[in-house]
């Protein structure tokens, strides 16, 4: 396309049996000449072979001596305090001695390292003198492309008026993409040129090391492809003993590979000026010309001024189309955001209604993945196909961020599925939980016009030289495999989503916290108040229930029949609401007190509370059932007691048939999930892997529960029968025991058949 050369194997000289790059081959071209100065005294070290031929001195007559050989005084000392105040790289103008006369030369300033590189030309008055002077011209340009908004329009006017100011046969601009191959976007030619708009050029006419050298901003003019490079004398720099490296050198020499890559394309002069934005090599304005082309070294200056106009502007011009775009893009996750904010499932509300999340990145179809969870929206890949899918990209993942327009090239399995995802884009939620959407393009053909075949390859020929590719005509390839690409402001959107749920979920995390806190606190002030409230009312309860009883002691002769029955009901009445008290405050001192967690065998435990109940309720003589022993459990074994009491005591109480009888049992779950996964062929764990988790039962033949009652049960006072029947009771013994439970880190439930019998089950670990 313009200076395939430096740094690349493929554009580099052979030496010998190593590959030399050119801007160490001490080579320069011919219409300029080259002085290397020591920085501390500007002694001169080195001087190009064609000095003689423009200043009328030998090589033998400068080298050693000091540049002031070649300057008045005045010039010399300017050009010394220059040194001391200006950067790395400046222009100036010099006016040289000659033992025949003045010459006035326009010069480039490089200090790179210890040296002074000075580049020289004569400061010459082009043939055609152009209508406008350079600097109106440039005015007018840079006006009238101020004028221009559209992005399009602005680079074809820039491409125009560069033609115009050069007069070169051909000038293209040429951005590049994310790979470094890139395409003309722009043209200005010769009516009777083929055009090259359009086609496109693989990365390797332009390596990336001539790309950084691009990218500091520098014009490279090579007036005459054909012209003969001028060596330096010394080769070697005689302080370093070193080739000189030349890469900040306009006048640096030009790679035969490179001459030859521009001569298969008829091309005998070029001009490049580097567009650089935000310090990136965005493109080039690229000048060919079919016949040798000199340049003034003002239209140079005026060419690279003109370059950092249109780099400056390229932001500020606008493709319409992409704006419309981008304003639509940007409505849709506004209006997403807002619902995703207002719900509390985070997985329905990416995934309803299904085509924002699609619409949000131009996708076909996606996937919210949450832990284990996947949920497909569109045309998407299997479920087991997405998992695998994310274990291959999540470590290529940076910044949050994984994008392919080409996945099958990268991950040959996609192939199964390219017709829905040859493009992927996977945003990565949360770094700690496996978080991810994942949007998916469907494989596009493209056709592609490239000049030439772009498989062509460099081959070296006879002798170690290198031959580019010959042919640059119109060439096009059918693309697979890939989709259409993902633009720059979807990827931003993809972001900015990411941003909106990580902002969303930590500002409801925040919220729980607090609901939680003031939860925690409720519960703490409620338990606290029904333990007061319990113990201080047992009190006056007292005093009523004493009271009574000595009503009926003393004054029993004169009170009637009616008044001794309604005392009497007074104390039964006492005894009562104490018993439920009672209860409540033993409710309450379960949210208070701490655990006494120990090893305990839950035999001993079942041992007692049954010799107990066997006492308190003599008529009843139940068949008890332990189809093995109860395992040693870490629990606080006078509330596991608790527990278990009121269980039992319900399985002896509600039980009208004949023949009574209780099945006290457990399952370890471990064990169980073993069983289930030889029966399913998977592969066993250890024992000692999984923490032994027991689920126990108190299974009875009894009058059961109504399935509608299941839940009532496990409710403060809440009875399900009359006060006096199956022997009373408070109603409070199975909320009390699901308590207990829950602060053992377990649950408590009931399963039930009316009429048949009841299994209370609840965990411990």
């Amino acid at each position: 396309m313009s200076d395939p050369e430096i740094g690349h194997p493929h554009f580099a000289r052979m030496a010998g049996s190593q590959a030399e790059p050119v801007q160490f081959s001490g080579l320069i071209q011919p219409y300029g000449l080259l002085l290397v100065l020591n920085d501390s005294d500007l002694k001169i070290l080195q001087v190009s072979a064609n000095i003689e031929d423009y200043l009328g001195i030998t090589p033998q007559d400068l080298l050693n001596r000091s540049l002031q050989v070649l300057l008045e005084t005045s010039s010399f000392e300017a050009f010394q305090q220059s040194l001391k105040s200006a950067n790395d790289f400046y222009s100036l103008t010099l006016p040289i001695l000659t033992p025949t006369d003045k010459r006035a030369f326009n010069g480039m300033v490089h200090r790179v390292r210890n040296f002074i590189l000075l580049e020289l030309e004569p400061a010459l008055v082009p043939v055609e003198t152009p209508l406008f002077s350079i600097q109106a011209q440039v005015k007018r340009a840079i006006a009238q492309l101020k004028r221009e908004s559209s992005l399009n329009e602005f680079l074809q006017l820039a491409a125009e008026e560069v033609r115009s100011l050069t007069g070169f046969d051909r000038v293209m601009v040429y951005q590049f993409d994310g790979q470094g191959a890139g395409a003309v976007i722009a043209e200005a030619k010769k009516a009777d040129l083929p055009s090259y708009l359009g086609l496109h050029y693989p990365a390797t006419d332009i390596p990336e090391p001539v790309r950084q050298l691009y990218q500091q901003g520098q014009v490279r003019f090579i007036p005459d492809l054909n012209a003969p490079a001028v060596e330096m004398i010394p080769a070697q720099n005689p302080v370093t003993q070193q080739s000189l490296d030349l890469s900040p050198i306009a006048l640096r020499g030009v790679d035969p590979c490179c001459v030859e890559y521009h001569q298969n394309m008829g091309v005998a002069a070029i001009l490049v000026i580097s567009l650089v934005r935000h310090e990136t090599l965005w493109g080039l304005i690229s000048c060919h010309h079919y016949h040798p082309k000199w340049l003034s070294y003002g239209i140079r200056e005026a060419c690279e001024l003109l370059g950092q106009f249109v780099t400056s502007e390229l932001s500020n011009k606008v493709n319409y189309e992409e704006l419309d775009y981008i304003v639509k893009l940007r409505s849709l996750q506004s209006a997403f955001v807002e619902s995703i904010s207002q719900v509390n499932d985070l997985k329905e509300a990416l995934v309803n209604p299904e085509p924002r999340l699609l619409e949000l990145v131009n996708a076909q179809g996606s996937a919210v993945c949450l832990e284990d969870e996947i949920v497909l929206v569109g045309a998407t890949p299997t479920v087991e196909q997405v998992k695998a899918l994310i274990q291959w990209a999540a470590p290529q993942i940076r910044d949050t961020l994984f994008h392919t327009d080409s996945l099958p090239k990268l991950y040959p399995d996609a192939s199964a599925y390219k017709e829905v995802a040859s493009g992927l884009l996977l945003l990565q939620i949360s770094r700690v939980r496996q978080y991810y959407i994942l949007w998916f393009r469907p494989e596009v053909l493209q056709t592609v016009d490239w000049a030439g075949n772009p498989s062509d390859s460099v081959q070296v020929k006879a002798g170690g030289a290198l031959s580019p590719r010959q042919s640059f005509a119109r060439w096009q390839e059918t693309v697979r495999l890939t989709s259409l690409p993902w633009k720059s402001y979807e990827l931003e959107n993809a972001l900015d989503l990411r941003n909106a749920i990580v902002g969303i979920v930590l500002r409801k995390a925040d919220e729980l916290t607090r609901i939680n806190q003031e939860l925690e606190r409720s519960n703490q002030e409620l338990d606290s108040f029904a333990y007061v409230a319990s113990h201080d009312l047992k009190e006056p309860l007292r005093g009523i229930h004493n009271y009574s009883k000595l009503l009926l002691k003393d004054y029993a002769e004169v009170l009637d029949e009616p008044g001794k029955n309604r005392l009497q009901t007074l104390v039964r009445l006492t005894r009562r609401m104490e018993s439920l008290i009672d209860a409540l405050l033993k409710f309450s001192r379960l949210g208070q007190a701490e655990l006494n967690l120990q090893p305990t065998d839950l035999n001993q435990l079942v041992d007692q509370v049954l010799k107990d109940l066997c006492i308190s309720h003599p008529d009843r003589h139940p068949d008890i059932r332990r189809p093995r022993s109860l395992p040693i459990v870490t629990c606080d074994p006078v509330l596991i007691n608790e527990v278990l009491t009121n269980l039992l005591s319900n399985a002896f109480k509600y039980n009208d048939k004949a023949e009574q009888w209780i099945e006290i049992g457990f399952i370890e779950r471990n064990r169980e999930l073993e069983t289930k996964r030889r029966e399913e062929g998977l592969p066993s764990n250890s024992q000692d892997s999984i923490p032994s988790s027991y689920l126990f039962y108190i299974r009875d033949n009894g009058i059961g529960i109504r399935e509608r009652h299941l839940e009532v049960v496990f409710r403060l006072f809440k009875r399900l029968h009359e006060q006096n029947l199956y022997g009373g009771g408070t109603g409070a013994g199975l909320t009390i025991a699901r308590k207990i439970i829950e602060r053992h880190g377990g649950q408590i439930w009931v399963e039930s058949t009316y009429g048949e019998g009841s299994t209370f089950f609840f965990t411990l670990q």
